[in-house]
C-alpha cells in the first residue's frame, strides 16, 4: 500500500480483548505495513468473566486486563493503546449498569469530547468501531458506537470542543461486526471439532436468534480485507486475553486450521469516506 507509512488506523472498543477479535487482523495487517494504528479501549473491562482464579482477582481485574492488553498490542504491533478512562456497565441489564462511574451511564457529550481529543492528536484517516447493534447488544459496545459516530463529526468541527486540540476530520468510518456467514462458519467448526456452541446458555440468545439480530446481513458488507497471513498472529493475541480466553474458550479449542479459515478476512461496511461498492483495502479511495 502506497504511502501506508503516513496512514493511521484508530479502532474504537469497548473493552481488551475486543480489538483482537473483532480487528486484530487488520491491526496486524496496517501495522506491519508501516500505517500507526492507535486502540481506544472505553473501559478496562472490570466486570468481565475470569476464566480461572489464579489470573485475576474482581478486585484487580482491571489492572489484568490492562496488561493482557499490552500483551495483545505487542503481538500485533499496535502503536499505541489508549484507555478513554470508564469504568465496564457489565452486561445488559446487570446492576452494574446503573453505576454512575459505568461508560453506560456517562453523559454522551463527555464522552464524545474524550474521544474527541484523541482524534484530534492523533489524526486518523480511518476510524473502526461497531454498528449500533454493539456486535451482541452489549451496552458498552453500544455506547462505543455512539461515541464514535458523534466524535467523528465533531472532531473537523471548530465550534465544537474547543479547548481539545486543532480540528481534524477523518475521512473514513467503518462499522465492525461479525456478518451471518462468518457466525455460520464458526458454528459449523464448533460442530466438527465437538465443540458445544456456547450461544443460548444463560438465556442469552441461540445461534440462529443471534445472527438475526447481531450479524451483519453479508450484503451490507462494503470492504472485505484479507487477513490469511495474520491468523495465527490474530489468535495469539486473542488468546493473551487468558482472563476472558482460558484453556476451554472456543477459540482455544478450536483447531489453528480451523480458526485460519474462519478468519481468513474480516469485514466492514463503510458508513462515511470515498471508495468503490466493493473494496479490499480501509485506505482504498484517499489520496
Amino acid at each position: 500500500m502506497a504511502g501506508a507509512e503516513r496512514r493511521v488506523l484508530m479502532v474504537v472498543h469497548a473493552h481488551p480483548d475486543d480489538e483482537s477479535i473483532g480487528t486484530g487482523g487488520i491491526l496486524a495487517h496496517y501495522s506491519a505495513l508501516g500505517s500507526r494504528t492507535v486502540v481506544v479501549a472505553c473501559t478496562l473491562g472490570d466486570c468481565g468473566e475470569i476464566s480461572d482464579p489464579a489470573f485475576a482477582t474482581p478486585e484487580n481485574l482491571a489492572d489484568v486486563r490492562s496488561a493482557e492488553l499490552a500483551s495483545a498490542a505487542n503481538i500485533l504491533g499496535i502503536s499505541r493503546t489508549v484507555h478513554l478512562g470508564y469504568r465496564d456497565s457489565g452486561m445488559d441489564g446487570r446492576p452494574t449498569n446503573d453505576d454512575p462511574r459505568s461508560f453506560h451511564q456517562a453523559p454522551l457529550d463527555e464522552a464524545a469530547g474524550r474521544l474527541v481529543r484523541l482524534v484530534r492528536e492523533e489524526r486518523p484517516d480511518v476510524i473502526v468501531t461497531y454498528d449500533a447493534t454493539g456486535t451482541y447488544g452489549h451496552p458498552d459496545h453500544i455506547k462505543a458506537h455512539r461515541t464514535t459516530v458523534a466524535a467523528f463529526t465533531a472532531a473537523g468541527d471548530w465550534r465544537a470542543y474547543p479547548d481539545t486540540g486543532e480540528p481534524w476530520s477523518p475521512s473514513k468510518l467503518y462499522f465492525t461486526g461479525a456478518t451471518r456467514a462468518t457466525f455460520t462458519r464458526l458454528a459449523q467448526a464448533m460442530a466438527d471439532a465437538g465443540i458445544e456452541s456456547p450461544y443460548g446458555r444463560g438465556g442469552g440468545p441461540n445461534l440462529a436468534e443471534r445472527i438475526e439480530r447481531f450479524a451483519i446481513p453479508d450484503e451490507r458488507v462494503t470492504t472485505v480485507v484479507d487477513i490469511s497471513p495474520y491468523a495465527d498472529m490474530k489468535r495469539a493475541a486473542l488468546l493473551a486475553h487468558r482472563t476472558q480466553f482460558g484453556t476451554q474458550s472456543v477459540f482455544a479449542r478450536l483447531p489453528p486450521a480451523a480458526l485460519r479459515a474462519i478468519w481468513a478476512t474480516e469485514s466492514f461496511v463503510r458508513v462515511v469516506g470515498p471508495g468503490p461498492r466493493r473494496e479490499r483495502d480501509l485506505f482504498e479511495g484517499l489520496a
